[in-house]
């Protein structure tokens, strides 16, 4: 099991952005949130298989429609197993 952070960066806020990656999260059975930030990212926390985690990465670089990704980041963290479901903070 693997936990990462994904910050995303471009026009990514108010456009359903953080919807489209819960129901992507949701859709490989992964846990964790998204948020926005308040410099205009979305930050993803996302626990599960490295696997699916990386497909979820792939999602992040496309985006819904609307969305232009300048940039997507990646940090591995410590695994904790604190999450349960998939959820937008807000």
């Amino acid at each position: 099991m693997k936990r990462v952070q994904i910050l995303v960066s471009g026009n990514v806020q108010g456009i359903f952005f953080r919807a489209f990656v819960k129901d992507r999260a949701n859709e490989l059975g992964l846990t964790g949130y998204v948020k926005n930030t308040v410099d205009k990212k979305v930050e993803t926390i996302v626990e599960g298989h490295e696997l699916k985690i990386n497909k979820l990465i792939e999602a992040c670089q496309e985006g819904p429609v609307g969305a232009k990704i300048d940039k997507v980041e990646t940090k591995t963290l410590p695994y904790t197993g604190e999450f349960k479901e998939f959820r937008v903070k807000y």
